[in-house]
């Protein structure tokens, strides 16, 4: 499939962006919705810090800690499969509000947990509001942004994951000094309250709207977001769209089988599978064990771990800023290569002997690795996966290739520290440089451009690139 070239969405002058008010209304939506991408960044960075001391309360064995941290993984990935498909049906709003109240209560009793099974079933738990969230919030946003600006928004959703993961690295190094695991993990239940609050201020998305024949709100939405003269031609957009796609009248499994948007779909596992097979979570993981391989002590591990959460807020932020200037396409493509030059750099010095200088090396390209991911791949990814599909099977499409996600997640999490030790760091990361370069290849020939399209545009254009080829 032939990616479409991007075009103007808006034939008007600049001056016809979001009044004020708009722009408010729009700020406090991400600000709210967003809170579900920082429970997601969370409770999958927070659990490093915990294990250590659950080790020794529950006398944990290494199946045991694998166990626990995995849980949430697979939970995540069922939940991503369930939020897409809920929130077709209930809407992203309620979908949302769902996926909030189980993180209160997955975060009380993760926190609470009695016994490794229980907290294996909480942590599972858990995880089915991380995966929801996952998938509906980057919906969410994409569909209640204006096009000029949708880019920014929904990776500010990005933004608020790394951002998560990097309080809680900085939770744990300071509960630590008291062995306070169960608070580290109970906390999340703050943000979560936030979040479920937050939700009943919010509108659902105009598109959700049409989708369920309810024009009059999906146009209250819209006056709130856009000038009033746009209203009714974005409003005919999406109408059109929603004709289109009620042309057969069948349900979205159905729709999946069509030939366009089936290879739309294929396209967005595959970028999905692209993000995860690339290392990131292994160094997320396992950031503290890949130091402590060149001789890095405990301590500093910690420290270096905090070092990488931070780069991965900066290198997000950075790439919110350019992904509506640069278009998608440039920069996962760029993101990619400087991702494989940084792991075979990275591969090569573990081929050094261990010395403070190769630990000081090691983080420095752990880092600059970090940050091309963060930047464009992680951004860029999240943000097509959300914009990519049509209405009728958005949600039920996306949380497919979330659930895909999800499960290489958990694939590459169980398989890097048996890499690790069967074969080494240098080769390990070798091989991730490998997996970008493929990685790279697939995204240069089937990524599409999505820049500066409101949606219904998009999917028209999907539609005849797909369909041309």
């Amino acid at each position: 499939m032939a990616a479409p070239t991007s075009r103007t969405a808006y034939a008007g002058p600049r001056e016809s962006v979001p009044a004020r008010s708009a722009k408010r209304f729009i700020v406090g939506i991400a600000a709210i919705a967003a809170l579900g991408g920082a429970l997601f960044g969370y409770d999958t960075g927070v659990v490093s810090g915990a294990l250590p001391f659950m080790e020794s309360h529950f006398g944990l064995t290494s199946l045991g800690e694998g166990i626990i941290t995995s849980a949430l993984l697979i939970g995540a990935a069922f939940g991503s499969l369930a939020g897409g498909r809920m929130s077709d049906a209930l809407g992203r709003r309620a979908s949302l509000l769902w996926a909030g109240a189980v993180f209160i209560g997955g975060a009380v009793a993760v926190a609470l947990a009695p016994t490794v099974p229980f907290m294996a079933v909480a942590r599972f738990v858990l995880g089915l509001a991380v995966g929801s969230a996952s998938v509906i919030t980057p919906l969410y946003l994409s569909e209640i942004a204006p096009p000029h600006i949708r880019g920014r928004l929904v990776s500010f959703n990005s933004l608020m994951i790394v951002s998560g993961q990097l309080l809680a690295y900085l939770v744990n190094a300071v509960l630590a000094h008291w062995e306070a695991w169960r608070w580290m993990l109970g906390l999340a239940a703050l943000p979560a309250v936030a979040l479920f609050v937050g939700l009943f201020f919010l509108p659902d998305t105009p598109r959700w709207y049409i989708s369920k024949d309810r024009p009059e709100d999906a146009a209250a939405v819209l006056r709130r977001t856009l000038p009033a003269e746009d209203v009714g031609d974005e409003l005919a957009r999406i109408a059109h769209a929603r004709g289109l796609e009620a042309e057969a009248r069948r349900g979205a499994w159905q729709e999946l089988r069509t030939a366009w948007v089936r290879r739309l779909l294929l396209v967005g596992i595959g970028l999905a599978v692209v993000q995860q097979i690339t290392g990131v979570n292994a160094v997320i993981y396992f950031a503290p064990k890949i130091l402590a391989t060149t001789g890095l002590g405990t301590n500093a591990s910690i420290t270096a771990t905090i070092a990488v959460g931070a780069v991965s807020v900066l290198a997000t932020a950075v790439g919110m800023s350019l992904i509506d200037r640069v278009g998608r396409r440039p920069l996962l493509i760029g993101g990619l290569a400087g991702m494989a030059i940084s792991l075979a750099l990275l591969g090569a010095s573990f081929q050094l002997p261990p010395s403070t200088g190769v630990s000081v090396l090691v983080l420095g390209l752990m880092v600059l690795y970090m940050a091309f991911m963060q930047a464009t791949l992680n951004t860029g990814v999240w943000l097509l996966l959300a914009e990519m599909f049509p209405l009728r099977v958005r949600g039920l499409a996306m949380g497919a290739a979330v659930f895909v996600m999800w499960l290489v997640n958990f694939a590459v999490a169980l398989a890097f520290p048996v890499l690790l030790d069967a074969v080494g760091a240098g080769v390990t990361f070798w091989l991730f440089g490998v997996m970008c370069v493929l990685s790279l290849l697939f995204c240069k020939r089937y990524a599409p451009e999505t820049k500066g399209l409101a949606l219904e545009e998009l999917e028209d254009a999907l539609r005849t690139a797909a369909r041309g080829n």
